[in-house]
């Protein structure tokens, strides 16, 4: 592994008004990473992303991506980064090819070659056939194929992926699951939020977990397991205090009674 971090986020501070949302994050991620950020509702996960992907510009601390400072060059770093968004706006009036035309031009991507990939890519992702219809016509499963898409059609160096696997049918997840192994073989590094804990689990080689704010675990799934359980879903109960689910789950089915 290289030793020196691609992204570095150095005591991250984040407010809304008066609440404190991240409490002084200090996150080192190295190049050909795949990383599993995970962590409860308002645990601070997108907050994180947003800020990493330049989206959310008043905070406090330091954000470092590949030498570059996020306060002083939001648009260098967001050329090196690829992001699918869990709930994304995407313009439905256009067909795949003309949106990923818009995005690819976004990135300064040469017309034939951002064409070329666009058709490959489409048709990898199994629309080849939709290459040119109108995307109010499709699914969310297809539409979202279309955002991650847009996401690593430049070839970036980092892939954020925040809940990419919303929307889509058991084989599109088996083929997002093995592009994310393939990508970290090409020397990408993956920054990947999810809920599913079996997905991130298999995919990750670091796992993060977020709370209130903090980060309170950071190891390979195996070192996790060592600490506190054979399951990241057992981890992700005890380290947050959710272990009451199935207690919980009771008192709902015997509101039946």
């Amino acid at each position: 592994m290289n030793d020196t971090p691609l992204i570095r986020i150095s005591n991250l501070q984040k407010y809304y008004g008066d609440k404190l949302v991240l409490k002084g994050l200090d996150l080192d991620i190295y190049p050909g990473q795949v990383i599993g950020y995970i962590g409860p509702n308002g645990a601070g996960k997108s907050t994180t992303v947003k800020i990493l992907t330049g989206l959310i510009p008043d905070f406090k601390g330091e954000v470092i991506v590949d030498g570059i400072n996020m306060a002083q060059d939001p648009q260098g770093i967001k050329k090196l980064i690829g992001y699918v968004p869990e709930n994304a706006e995407i313009y439905d009036v256009l067909s795949p090819m003309e949106y990923l035309d818009f995005i690819g031009k976004l990135y300064g991507m040469e017309e034939h070659l951002l064409h070329d990939r666009a058709k490959k890519l489409l048709t990898a992702f199994g629309l080849g056939d939709n290459i040119n219809n109108r995307m109010d016509t499709f699914s969310k499963g297809m539409k979202q194929k279309v955002l991650l898409i847009s996401g690593i059609i430049h070839n970036p160096k980092i892939i954020v992926l925040d809940e990419p696997l919303s929307g889509l049918d058991a084989n599109a997840v088996i083929m997002i699951k093995e592009l994310i192994v393939r990508l970290k073989a090409e020397g990408k590094t993956v920054f990947y939020c999810s809920h599913m804990m079996d997905v991130v689990e298999k995919v990750s080689d670091r796992i993060l977990l977020i709370d209130k704010g903090k980060i309170i675990a950071d190891g390979t799934f195996e070192s996790l397991k060592q600490d506190h359980s054979d399951t990241l879903e057992g981890i992700f109960a005890k380290l947050t205090g959710r272990e009451g689910s199935g207690t919980e789950a009771d008192a709902i089915i015997n509101a039946f009674d």
